[in-house]
This record gives C-alpha cells, structure tokens and sequence, in this order.
C-alpha cells in the first residue's frame, strides 16, 4: 500500500515538473518571437531612415537606387498591414492575401537587384539599368496600391451598407416609439362622457387620486381625509391609487 502511494505521488512530481517545463518553454519562445520582432522592427526602421537619408543627401544612379527601394518597402510594407487587418474581419481578402505572397516574391528579388547595384562600382552601368529598374518598380508599387485601395474601398463599402442598414431600422424604430394610442372610456352614472387620462399618466405620491380635479374634467365631490398611498415597495413599483370612499 506505501509502495503505490509512494508511486503515484512520484508520477504527480513528474507530472508536475512536465507542465512546468512545457510552460517555460513556451514562456522562453514567446519571449524570443517578441525580441525577434522587436529586432526586425528596429532593423527596418533603421533601414528606412538610412535610404530616405541616401535619397536626399546623394545626387545620380545612388539617389535613385535609394528612392526606388524606399517606394518599394513603403508601399508593400502599407499593403501588407492592410490586407492583413482587413482578412480578419473579412474571409475574401485571403484570396488577395495569396496574391500579395506571390507579389511580395518579385518585390524581394527587385529589392536584392537594388542592393547588388548599390554596390556597383562602374556608376555607367548602374545608370544603364535604372529605366528597366524603376519601371519593375512601379509595376510591383502599382500592383500593391491596387490592392491596398481596393481593400479600403471594399472596408469602407460595408461600413457604408451597414451603417446605411442600420439607420433605416432605427428610423422604424424611431416611428414606432412615436405612434401611441389612447383608448377612450366612457362614464357610467354620470351625466357627461368625460375624456379619460392619459395611460401613462400617473398621480403624484402624496396626493389624492379620487374626487380631484383635473384638465378637462368636472368638479367632482372632495373627500374630507383622503389615505395616505401605500409607499412603493421597489424604486420601480407604481404608487397605489387610494380606494374611493364611495360605498
């Protein structure tokens, strides 16, 4: 009996120790795809500030290679965020999202033609390939831009259709909270037919109900001592009218 107590508190450490160490590991690998993103975040911004500088502070076939590379990550970088964040709301831009992947191919092998000329030494050569260079370049910018704009212009369609939606059944509503009715009740033992309260009309706490005048009625009799309303049990319970004298 000690034994197989023994064994089964054994099994718990190790059951114990396991999970622990699963959830250190994934702890740790968390902890690492944070930095590394951090890491590529700060990389890319400093990449980026080094080709604006090069496209401002350098004249020729430099300043060109640096701007053509600049639009290229500026653009499929914006593109990239927008599909992305549109995908999760919307399952048809994963159709465009595989269009961008194949996009993003001829992107990265433009950007390395770029950084292969930026090393170039013979400046005529380098001069001599940036037509071909900067017309790649636009058709893969052009290409990014057109999805880009067409995410935002099909986001912003369905929040005009649902906003559009949305106050139409509003306006419903609106008309049908307005539309009240009074259902009219006719005295008996009177001489008159009297116009009857309004439904939601209710007496004041500490008045009397019975035998008071009110807008478009007649004198009726007073009571002497009227009784007091029982008080209201919940904040939302109507005062109880007080019961009439008349036998």
């Amino acid at each position: 009996m000690e034994a197989t107590i023994v064994t089964i508190l054994a099994l718990l450490f190790l059951s114990f120790v396991a999970l622990g160490t699963y959830a250190a590991v994934k702890v740790v690998k968390a902890a690492k795809r944070g930095v590394d993103r951090t890491i590529d975040q700060a990389r890319r911004t400093v990449e980026d500030t080094t080709l604006r500088a090069k496209s401002f502070g350098q004249l020729g076939a430099a300043a060109e290679l640096a701007r053509l590379r600049l639009a290229l990550r500026t653009s499929m970088r914006a593109t990239q965020d927008a599909l992305q964040a549109g995908a999760v709301e919307d399952a048809s831009l994963r159709e465009s999202l595989d269009l961008f992947a194949r996009l993003s191919a001829h992107g990265r092998e433009l950007d390395e033609d770029l950084k292969r000329l930026e090393r170039e030494p013979d400046k005529a050569y380098v001069a001599g390939q940036l037509p071909a260079l900067t017309e790649r370049t636009e058709r893969i910018t052009d290409s990014a831009d057109a999805l880009r704009r067409a995410a935002r212009d099909r986001a912003r369609r369905f929040a005009e259709d649902d906003l559009e939606t949305l106050s139409a059944q509003i306006d419903v509503e609106a008309g049908a909270l307005r539309h009240w009715t009074t259902t009219e009740r006719t005295g008996t033992g009177t001489a008159g037919t009297a116009a009857p309260d309004p439904a939601w009309y209710e007496a004041a706490p500490g008045t009397a109900d019975q035998g008071a005048r009110r807008p478009g009625t007649a004198e009726g009799p007073q009571a002497l001592t009227a009784p007091e309303p029982r008080p209201a049990a919940y904040p939302w319970e109507k005062t109880a009218r007080p019961e009439s004298s008349a036998g």
